[in-house]
């Protein structure tokens, strides 16, 4: 099942199931077209990966393969939604995105161990970690430089674990031409072993999402872009880009 949250053209906020035609709720049927389409849940929080496959890490400078995963934190007012505009940062040079799928919890758990990991998730998502690096490479925590305002695209949809083959599919294009793409099975940690190491220590709550990292390839954004991501089972998340004036 692919489920979305939407805003029905009379303004109320629904959830229902994204079919390959439509999307149903149980009592109507919409066209996609006419609504509008929210973030697939509300997080209290999203815990990122930052390194999350070799090749990305070999890019950045780095050599070795961590023991853990190296998180980083995005707060709620990250969070934006498929063909939502993507504003670029005031005064900033080097803003880039980073294709990335999304875990998304479906209870609150702490401390799960890796063999009860899948129970806790609900679905996957696409995700796009916009990141400033004008400030990332700044600062030690990374606050300006990824949780600004609307820097986490999210959507289209949660797909249920059953509709995501564990090889899936990670593309990111930019104006429709490729800029990232790998497949599940090449991340360093598993999506399991994700839950359990940032479950350890921090209480999830049902919509938070793990954001699992990026593959080799992140790349400038300018004003007018298109980018968008797409994971297999999920569908495509969609989003253009805007400069301030």
């Amino acid at each position: 099942m692919r489920r979305v949250r939407f805003r029905d053209p009379s303004g109320y906020a629904r959830t229902g199931e994204w079919t390959d035609e439509s999307i149903e709720t149980g009592t109507r049927s919409y066209d996609p077209a006419d609504v509008t389409v929210l973030p697939p849940s509300e997080p209290t929080k999203v815990v990122c990966q930052a390194g999350g496959y070799v090749d990305h890490r070999e890019e950045s400078g780095f050599d070795d393969v961590p023991d853990r995963p190296e998180l980083f934190l995005k707060t709620p007012n990250c969070v934006l939604g498929h063909e939502d505009a993507i504003e670029l940062p005031p005064g900033r040079d080097q803003v880039e995105f980073e294709g990335e799928f999304g875990i998304v919890i479906g209870e609150q758990c702490r401390d799960v161990a890796v063999e009860d990991a899948m129970d806790v998730v609900t679905g996957f998502t696409c995700v796009n970690d916009i990141s400033n690096r004008d400030d990332q490479m700044d600062e030690r925590n990374w606050v300006r430089g990824k949780a600004f305002d609307a820097s986490l695209p999210m959507g289209p949809v949660v797909a249920t674990p059953d509709e995501v083959p564990e090889d899936a599919r990670l593309e990111l294009r930019l104006n429709g031409e490729v800029k990232q793409e790998t497949t599940r099975e090449h991340m360093i940690f598993s999506v399991p072993e994700l839950v359990a190491d940032v479950s350890e220590l921090i209480t999830l709550e049902p919509g938070d999402v793990i954001a699992s990292g990026t593959p080799f390839g992140p790349g400038p954004l300018a004003d007018g872009d298109v980018v968008e991501v797409e994971f297999e089972g999920v569908g495509t998340l969609r989003n253009h880009v805007t400069a301030p004036e």
